[in-house]
């Protein structure tokens, strides 16, 4: 086992580990424990403590197939999730992260985690959007709950659990690029520690990528102000694609005017979503399942009911949801945190009188490529394309792990059902963690002395800020950045509006070339970690408004207006044209390239679903 040595690199400290986890969520937290508890030596480093990394804004559960409630095995949850993918989803992945879910369920269940119960003992769960049983029937109850702070619950028995096994957190360091050798294997990282302006290299045989979504490219969103796609900026510098990076998730109740989260769970326990007749509308959208129809269709039924006039508010501009038939009781006891965001956020009491929502950005589907071990996979471009013009072979990564948000197994594919988030991060945490100690002990784990050369990248980018005389404010930039993503790539698309949204993004790439760092202390200046941010937000805007321009058709959460199609349209029902893109997205920064490899369509062990018109 290595063991941890400072010697410098052009006066850069470094540090060895058996494996450094750069991310401290749930995702990063599953991997690390299985590697500590496998004996090795850990370093995880985290932007912020570990238990307020996004995971803890997760609310409603964890998606299982218990059955504790009603009726449910797996192959009802595998069938609902390539359903709700919009058969982008790949299918082996999905039926392993499906057979998964109950293992790593009863695996938190026995580290601690305080899930609610039933009066058996067994754990509590709801329905959720898209969950259904014996193949879209009716809804079922599958998101294991602890109350309506799940995440939270989950941080934290993580936390603990990776305390006792020794893990080390460096917390409060933000990594800026991953160390790439001639060959292109990855050795580590070069991070930077925020309290005291320090630069360090954590070498390592293994990395992995834990670094969640990248929402903030969006002006109304319901993810934490750390969530700017630092390690898929890392990759993209690394010169690793990004996989289908147009598909992102708009939650349906996001609190109007603020954008913070309210759980699907509001909806699980019988929350109602109303316009301003008091008409409960999404009986017209979805018949079968209603207000849990997947989270897509609900953000887009809500939208067409403000566009055609039955919007709320003197505006007229957002819907409510009212859950003043739950009762007080039921909802202190499943919903406390949506009682205190109502008062806080929406001065609204929902005991008593309903809250305003509206659809905000959620969730990134797309993200770093990766094999269901988590290792990153890159296409295999000298051999070339197969006769459909796609590129079905890949080569691994050595040395590199991607998991949860940030990366794409994909098992979420156009569009992912509630509940199934934290479930990847789980399934893929530790299928991450187990894969690597296998190779653990078969590797060489002797380090060699890296070339001083591989840290000229990130010593040029430091040097470029601390010595910058003029430019722009990281914050002006990132802010422009966002109002072009809000106006171009928003809940309904246009192929002309997407098509100008490219074109304003590249031309902001002069100002982030030019960003200045007025203030050059070292203590915890907050402002040259905001710089380092704008640069990854920067390219996963990039990646969405290509990709979104690239892809013509109607897809689960990618919905344009050009391309729509009634529903029994033999060629393309709903606008989804399986004939010609059925197919994954590849963005390469270098030229903001687009290729395409083909989606898999072979499960493990049943029988593949064929794609079907997807209604509710």
């Amino acid at each position: 086992m290595a063991t941890r040595q400072d010697n410098t690199i052009s006066n850069i400290k470094t540090l060895n580990y058996d494996a450094v986890i750069v991310g401290g969520g749930g995702s990063g937290m599953r991997a690390s424990l299985h590697l500590a508890e496998a004996g090795m030596k850990v370093a995880v480093l985290t932007k912020v403590f570990p238990t307020r990394s996004h995971t803890v804004a997760a609310q409603g559960g964890i998606g299982a197939s218990l059955g504790n409630m009603s009726n449910d095995n797996w192959h009802f949850h595998f069938y609902d999730t390539v359903k709700g993918s919009d058969w982008l989803g790949d299918q082996d992945a999905i039926e392993y992260m499906c057979r998964e879910a109950p293992k790593v369920v009863y695996e938190l269940e026995h580290m601690g985690m305080p899930f609610d119960r039933n009066e058996d003992g067994t754990i509590y769960q709801r329905p959720f959007g898209g969950h259904t049983s014996n193949y879209g029937e009716k809804a079922v109850q599958r998101a294991c709950a602890a109350a309506d702070r799940t995440g939270h619950a989950l941080l934290h028995t993580l936390y603990q659990k990776n305390l006792e096994q020794g893990t080390e957190f460096f917390i409060e360091w933000i990594a800026l690029d991953l160390i790439k050798d001639e060959a292109g294997n990855i050795n580590g990282v070069v991070a930077l520690e925020q309290e005291t302006g320090t630069v360090a290299v954590f070498q390592s045989p293994i990395t992995v990528l834990a670094t969640g979504g990248a929402g903030r490219i969006f002006a109304a969103s319901t993810n934490a102000y750390i969530n700017t796609g630092d390690g898929i900026g890392m990759a993209v510098r690394a010169g690793i694609p990004l996989q289908d990076m147009e598909f992102w998730q708009f939650h349906p109740t996001g609190v109007h005017g603020a954008g913070v989260l309210l759980t699907e769970g509001c909806r699980g326990e019988g929350a109602i979503l109303r316009n301003k007749d008091g008409e409960a509308f999404m009986e017209r959208y979805a018949p079968t399942v209603k207000d849990l129809a997947p989270r897509d269709l609900v953000s887009r039924s809500m939208d067409q009911e403000i566009k055609e006039g039955r919007g709320c508010g003197p505006n007229a501009d957002h819907i409510v949801m009212d859950m003043t038939h739950l009762g007080v009781e039921t909802i202190m006891k499943r919903l406390p945190s949506v009682f205190e965001i109502g008062k806080n956020f929406a001065n609204v009491d929902i005991t008593k009188e309903p809250i305003p929502v509206i659809p905000t950005i959620h969730y990134m589907m797309g993200g770093i490529p990766t094999t269901i071990h988590g290792q990153v996979i890159v296409p295999d471009l000298e051999a070339g394309t197969d006769e459909d013009g796609l590129y079905a072979k890949g080569n691994v990564v050595k040395g590199l792990y991607a998991i949860g948000e940030c990366a794409c197994v994909s098992v979420h594919g156009a569009n992912r059902l509630g509940t199934n988030s934290l479930l990847d991060l789980l399934v893929f945490g530790r299928a991450a963690g187990k894969h690597i100690v296998d190779e653990f002990h078969h590797a060489d784990h002797n380090y060699k002395p890296l070339d001083p050369r591989v840290l000229d990248f990130t010593v040029r980018r430091l040097d470029k800020l601390q010595q910058s005389t003029e430019g722009y404010n990281a914050q002006d930039v990132a802010d422009e950045i966002r109002a072009t993503m809000q106006m171009h790539a928003s809940v309904f698309r246009t192929q002309a509006m997407m098509d100008e949204g490219v074109a304003k993004i590249l031309a902001l790439g002069d100002k982030i070339e030019k960003i200045h760092l007025g203030d050059k202390s070292q203590v915890f200046n907050t402002a040259r970690i905001e710089a380092f941010e704008v640069a990854n937000l920067y390219e996963v805007a990039k990646a969405t408004m290509i990709s979104a321009a690239m892809r013509h058709e109607s897809r689960g959460a990618h919905s344009v207006s050009d391309y729509d199609r009634p529903e029994d349209d033999d060629y393309a029902p709903n606008g989804r044209n399986d004939h010609d893109w059925m197919k994954h997205t590849l963005w390469y920064s270098e030229g903001n390239r687009i290729i395409y490899k083909p989606v898999r369509k072979v499960p493990l062990t049943v029988d593949y679903i064929e794609p079907k018109v997807r209604v509710y």
